[in-house]
């Protein structure tokens, strides 16, 4: 998965690393927005239990199933670790949402075969996709 389109073409399952369960957090409309457009959404927030209906999980390691996407809503400078991770669980692609840009976590995801987003909102990118006939 090397482009925006490919990514939220071919992702069923979503990992919304710092997922908020509060409505007014950014990670909160994305993830709920993801789950309208039928994703499946993990919410990975060691500090909730449930977030938008599901189960959440500390981090990505506890989660019992594959992921896809990794979408990362953490600030910039904590992203390595997350990264590590997603590709130690065999995700396909990690995602940093607008304002997060770590290059040195990007270089080291691509090189492990990744795909990899970085500041771009996975929402405004799903929508303008859609919005000119490129995703169903």
């Amino acid at each position: 998965m090397e482009t925006v389109q490919e990514i939220l073409k071919q992702a069923r399952t979503v990992a919304v690393v710092g997922l908020s369960p509060r409505p007014e957090r950014d990670s909160h409309e994305v993830g709920s927005y993801l789950k309208e457009q039928g994703y499946r959404i993990i919410p990975v927030n060691p500090q909730a239990r449930e977030v938008l209906g599901e189960k959440c999980y500390p981090n990505l390691s506890a989660i019992p199933e594959s992921i896809d996407v990794v979408d990362i809503f953490r600030r910039s400078e904590t992203v390595g670790p997350v990264v590590a991770e997603a590709i130690a669980v065999g995700a396909k692609a990690v995602w940093m949402q607008e304002g997060v840009i770590n290059e040195e976590a990007a270089r080291q995801a691509r090189a492990a075969g990744l795909g990899v987003v970085m500041d771009r909102c996975m929402k405004k990118e799903h929508q303008r996709l859609k919005a000119e006939g490129r995703l169903q």
